[in-house]
């Protein structure tokens, strides 16, 4: 998936900065004065500018919101032509196919700057598979327990398990975050109490500590448990819709709900992640 390769390469991207950026520090102790010491100090340092460069030009992460967008798009278009939900709803089958190609259309034109990151995808296999057109055709109850285990009971297991691992990484960093900093401060202490006693570096423990902000504040790993966690909520509130639902028009409508918590959860991802 292009979403999940260019998240890949930025966040590779960023750890490698990071590595680079401790190395630095702990060559700036001096350890071996010498030509060639120096001399992979100045790479390093060379190194690190290459990659804040690079990622400034291809802006890999991006191009990542902006697959995870279109992925998104793509997806819930597909289950609601599948489930015949709104502006899916035409009796004739042509029709709705009709419908469903003009909006992948134009949820393609206006992410033609992807196509290099796209270029790994199959492209040759229809956009309406038989097996979409099966679902359409089956019953409202088949249709009804397929979306209900495979849309909803899925996505809400996913966003659960998800906002589990983001408050569990979030104690996690915090944790290493505080004996960074724990270490730092009492290595000054030392030398407050004996100024002649030789200190420990604190230039790499600062880099430590520098590093464990600026990835905690790229994952956003609070910010993403309560969204995830909001969202489960909410997929929650449509299941009971869906269940309710006794007609293709109110099928229509719980789905078209169910599809819209979705949308709005990966809307305030790309919001935050652009903050």
């Amino acid at each position: 998936m292009a979403s999940n390769e260019q998240q890949a390469t930025f966040l590779s991207l960023i750890r490698a900065e990071y590595v680079l950026l401790f190395s630095a520090s702990v060559l700036s102790l001096d350890l071996w004065p010498s030509k060639a010491y120096f001399g992979v100090y100045a790479a390093v340092f060379l190194c690190s500018m290459g990659i804040l460069i690079f990622r400034s030009v291809t802006k890999p992460e991006q191009v990542w919101y902006q697959a995870r967008a279109l992925a998104e798009s793509v997806k819930t278009l597909t289950w609601r032509f599948a489930m015949r939900a709104q502006p899916f709803d035409d009796t004739r089958a042509a029709d709705a196919r009709a419908d469903f190609r003009k909006l992948m259309e134009g949820i393609l034109d206006s992410n033609r700057h992807l196509g290099s990151a796209l270029s790994g995808t199959d492209s040759a296999s229809p956009q309406t598979t038989d097996e979409m057109m099966s679902i359409r055709d089956s019953p409202l109850k088949e249709r009804k327990e397929l979306y209900l285990q495979k849309r909803i009971c899925e996505q809400r297991k996913w966003y659960e398990k998800k906002a589990r691992s983001n408050k569990r990484s979030a104690k996690i960093w915090m944790g290493l975050g505080v004996i960074a900093y724990a270490l730092g401060f009492s290595f000054i202490v030392v030398r407050i109490a004996d100024p002649a006693i030789p200190g420990w570096p604190t230039e790499p423990l600062i880099v430590i500590a520098a590093s464990l902000i600026g990835w905690t504040q790229i994952k956003k790993f609070n910010e993403l448990a309560s969204a995830y966690t909001l969202t489960a909520h909410e997929i929650g509130l449509t299941a009971d819709l869906i269940t309710d639902a006794i007609s293709d028009e109110a099928f229509s409508a719980a789905v078209n709900e169910a599809e819209l918590a979705f949308s709005r959860e990966h809307t305030q991802w790309v919001a935050r992640q652009n903050n």
